[in-house]
């Protein structure tokens, strides 16, 4: 088990497969990339799938998500996903990635084990779209969410982060689409994970200015905490159902309290949250010939010492070094 002084039970594992993405998304990093890790430091296959192992078998993780960077740049995902759907107990799979390679990917992926998948799309308007990610490459994004739903890669969920400006007036349209192809739409707040550190929170879209423009066009209930749990979104039935919308308010709803997660980087470093200033090293013992009950006493340290919360609201926040797109989502 893992468990925090704050009696917080991690069951859900974030695996970063790779830094790398084919997409230079304004909120993440900058137009020129980052500074890729070199593969020497990258976990190999053997190594995710064998912490992955310790983690379900030994530590009762029940679910498992794949993230990047962009996962599917990652050469072994589909073999990495198969042999962890071998485990016993078999863990809940799901995967987070950008679209652009699902076409091509979603039936094998389906047929390896993973069951479903969270799409990052920002807007409707391709024009925007480029101006978001510097690629033109909307359209196939757009290929790649119906061949997920196509493959049974279901509930497919959109992930959108609206920016002053750009797509904040989007909000209604991206609900409407959602609804007629049935998606599941999330938005989520933008976070202070820029590589370029440019987040600044007064020009942030809120929570509150996303349900006040769905507000304009839909009727939207609560499902509540119960139903909630501990998911990071919160919930509405979309016109009474049965279509709901999320919105993921780490700014300015944090949900700590209710945090069941634990995070793997893709050189192997445990997390324990997104914005976290340390880490603990998993790579070292593995490269060392530690035993998997010595691995599984290293991780059961890192997360007892998780913090209470993220500390967004605090005036002394420090911006984590890692970008998003180093850390998985």
């Amino acid at each position: 088990m893992l468990i925090d002084t704050y009696g917080r039970v991690a069951t859900d594992l974030r695996v970063s497969l790779t830094d790398r993405c084919n997409l230079r998304c304004t909120y993440c990093m900058p137009e020129e990339g980052l500074q890729w890790l070199a593969k020497p430091d990258l976990l190999t296959d053997d190594e995710i799938v064998r912490l992955i192992g310790i983690a379900v078998t030994s530590l009762g993780i029940e679910e498992v998500r794949f993230t990047g960077g962009e996962p599917l740049l990652r050469p072994g995902l589909t073999g990495i996903v198969e042999r962890v759907a071998a485990l016993e107990p078999r863990p809940q799979m799901s995967l987070t990635t950008n679209g652009i390679g699902l076409r091509r990917t979603a039936p094998a992926l389906k047929a390896a084990g993973l069951d479903r998948v969270n799409v990052s799309l920002d807007t409707l308007r391709p024009d925007v779209f480029k101006t978001l990610t510097r690629r033109d490459r909307h359209k196939d994004v757009l290929e790649g969410l119906e061949a997920a739903r196509e493959a049974g890669l279901t509930p497919v969920k959109v992930n959108s982060v609206l920016m002053p400006g750009l797509n904040d007036d989007e909000a209604p349209d991206l609900l409407a689409w959602a609804v007629e192809h049935d998606y599941e739409l999330r938005f989520i707040e933008q976070m202070p994970l820029d590589a370029q550190h440019g987040w600044k929170r007064e020009g942030m879209v809120t929570a509150g200015d996303i349900l006040a423009s769905l507000r304009t066009r839909f009727e939207l209930t609560a499902e509540g905490s119960e139903e909630r749990g501990s998911a990071p979104a919160e919930r509405w039935l979309v016109d009474g159902g049965p279509h709901r919308v999320g919105v993921i308010a780490s700014v300015t709803r944090p949900f700590c309290s209710a945090c069941d997660r634990t995070r793997l980087t893709a050189d192997g470093q445990v997390r324990t949250c997104l914005f976290a200033t340390e880490e603990t090293d998993l790579r070292a013992a593995l490269r060392s010939d530690a035993p998997d009950e010595e691995i599984a006493r290293v991780w059961r340290l890192a997360m007892w010492g998780k913090k209470a919360g993220a500390g967004l609201d605090d005036p002394t926040f420090v911006q984590p070094d890692r970008p998003m797109s180093a850390i998985g989502g």
